[in-house]
């Protein structure tokens, strides 16, 4: 098949464009949020290509693939034709609803036309889809490869935007981290961190917008990860951390209290028992490699890359099919 989809997230992505298909990318001359074009920090194949967004009302497109509200019209403006009604589509509902929870009615509910697919149970359980199509495909993720040697006795973390968004991606948690186990964050707009919270150098390191390959070497350096957020579907962050190999600590939110069973880490709601369960991993270099490992074998049985296309693939010819 032939997919337009936007550049949205770059994680969801890397994994979805390895299917067999070719993937249609929009592009726009500034390079905005609606034409990001191909990812810069990511490694996709060539199947990916950009594709002018004055140029798509031209390309026979077999499939769209939304993942916001407005792509709606944005589709239908630069393609020339409706999705749902004029060509196949499907809305990815990547995010938890940030309204009125549990009572948020989705953007695109009650309606027949488009297929909503959450990437989690957590998402599919908590928005209110009213009689629209819904269906769960579980996340699957590019295999980094085993690589964690936790020589680095500290704790890691991965946040974008962390003091633009606070309390909802933890970061609030992160001097905790920082006082009791020693914390290096990575992300996109981390390097306003150490002004926000000031924490000095040895509690507090920022690695600022890594591409994925020298992010995963970095965060595998680390003894273990910790996911502090506290509402969304499940950050790939945390599952990328296991297929590392990274033994893991999560607050016991969303859908990381199945993505992390007992063997694999640690999970808990209290502040103090997260940063306690960090310190415990850091302190100890023999458990801390034994329990990565089993996060690892955990995540390649559950979040394997084979399983998620072959959802997605079955999933695809059916929207088509209709």
């Amino acid at each position: 098949m032939r997919i337009l989809l936007w550049h949205v997230h770059g994680s969801w992505t890397t994994s979805f464009v390895q299917g067999p298909h070719e993937y249609v990318v929009p592009v726009t001359a500034d390079r905005g949020p609606d034409g990001l074009g191909r990812a810069r920090t990511w490694d996709w194949p060539a199947s990916v290509r950009e594709v002018a967004a004055e140029d798509l009302r031209d390309l026979d497109v077999d499939l769209v693939v939304l993942q916001r509200p407005h792509e709606l019209d944005l589709a239908e403006r630069w393609l020339g034709r409706r999705p749902g009604r004029d060509l196949p589509a499907v809305y990815v509902e990547h995010n938890t609803p940030a309204g009125d929870v549990p009572d948020t009615r989705h953007p695109l509910a009650d309606q027949d036309q488009i297929l909503l697919a959450h990437v989690t149970g957590f998402n599919q359980l908590f928005w209110d889809c009213g009689s629209a199509r819904t269906v769960v495909v579980d996340h699957g993720i590019v295999d980094p490869g085993h690589r964690y040697t936790g020589e680095i006795a500290r704790a890691a973390v991965a946040i974008n935007d962390p003091v633009r968004r606070g309390r909802s991606v933890g970061t609030d948690l992160v001097p905790l981290l920082a006082r009791t186990s020693g914390v290096d964050v990575f992300g996109m707009r981390v390097d306003l961190l150490p002004a926000a919270t000031g924490l000095p150098p040895h509690q507090l390191s920022v690695y600022e917008d890594l591409p994925q390959d020298r992010m995963h070497d970095e965060l595998a350096r680390r003894r273990v990860y910790v996911h502090t957020a506290r509402w969304t579907s499940l950050g790939l962050s945390l599952l990328e951390a296991m297929h590392l190999g990274m033994p893991v600590v999560a607050l016991a939110t969303t859908e990381a209290v199945l993505a992390v069973p007992p063997h694999t880490g640690v999970v808990a709601t209290r502040p103090d028992q997260v940063a306690a369960a960090a310190a415990a991993f850091v302190a100890d270099p023999a458990l801390a490699a034994s329990t990565g490992a089993a996060a690892r074998r955990h995540a390649l049985d559950h979040y394997g890359l084979k399983r998620f296309l072959d959802d997605w693939d079955v999933l695809l010819e059916g929207e088509v099919g209709r």
